[in-house]
């Protein structure tokens, strides 16, 4: 079976989670899927060529390998939903962000707990294993939670997505400086933009982002127009259409751990 998840290590006090690049499906998940489902198109495509980038911060990588149709690494555990009163899809998905169904037998309470157990816990083990460790070395960590979707998704949003998309849970997973240097980092890019807009963080930032704590959690969603050459499949990775992306997000999280490091060194 494809594993669950990895862990790259790095020096830095910078960690890029990644819990949505996986197409792995354990047998009896991909059983139970569709045909739709098995084509696992709601994926964060391409999240390691993205951020090829990042080497220079020398960060620490946890990243997912199974589907998120298996189930959601960044929703509430507890099934309660992140965005009250507004579409989104569930610890479980049970359609595709369209709409369209992806089960031939839907997943029961006791294979969703089963799932939990299997596949959601040893990620978020990895993950806290790692903050704290690199909050230990440093005195403090930067998490950067990496995410990509469609530009139009009628169901979820009106419109079209910005190319960049700032979660910090409106200000309360990190700093106010950090989401600050960020915010203009990001307002200085040629690239659409907006903090704390349709995404603002999921389930990831919100319960890791601690800032009290010295853990400082930001997400980017990113328009998967920005870096592939159609929003469909084979989901092909565009090189030069991602260089002005790849840019943007490089000066972007310097910025934060710029505003973190000098942030921690002025706490008493």
């Amino acid at each position: 079976m494809t594993s669950i998840v990895t862990v790259t290590r790095g020096p830095s006090p910078l960690i890029l989670s990644m819990p949505h690049p996986g197409t792995g499906l354990p047998a009896e998940v991909e059983t139970a899927l569709n045909e739709r489902g098995r084509l696992v198109e709601d994926t964060d495509w391409h999240m390691r060529q993205v951020y090829a980038f990042a080497e220079r911060f020398e960060p620490t990588i946890v990243e997912a390998q199974l589907s998120r149709f298996v189930i959601d690494l960044n929703r509430d555990p507890s099934g309660v939903s992140l965005y009250p009163g507004q579409a989104t899809t569930e610890l479980v998905p049970t359609t595709t962000f369209d709409g369209a169904p992806i089960w031939t037998v839907p997943p029961d309470e006791a294979e969703i707990a089963r799932r939990k157990a299997a596949y959601f816990q040893p990620y978020h083990d990895a993950l806290a294993a790692e903050i704290a460790r690199v909050r230990d070395a440093h005195g403090y960590c930067v998490l950067w939670d990496c995410h990509s979707i469609k530009s139009v998704i009628p169901r979820l949003f009106p419109g079209t997505l910005p190319t960049l998309n700032l979660g910090t849970n409106s200000g309360t997973s990190c700093a106010p400086e950090v989401e600050a240097a960020a915010v203009a980092a990001m307002a200085g890019q040629p690239l659409s933009h907006v903090a704390n807009g349709r995404f603002k963080g999921g389930w990831i930032t919100r319960h890791y982002g601690r800032p009290t704590e010295h853990v400082h959690a930001l997400q980017m969603e990113k328009a998967l127009s920005a870096y592939l050459s159609a929003q469909e499949a084979p989901w092909t990775f565009d090189p030069a259409r991602a260089a002005s992306l790849q840019s943007a997000l490089s000066s972007i999280i310097a910025a934060a751990l710029d505003a973190a490091r000098t942030f921690e060194r002025s706490r008493p």
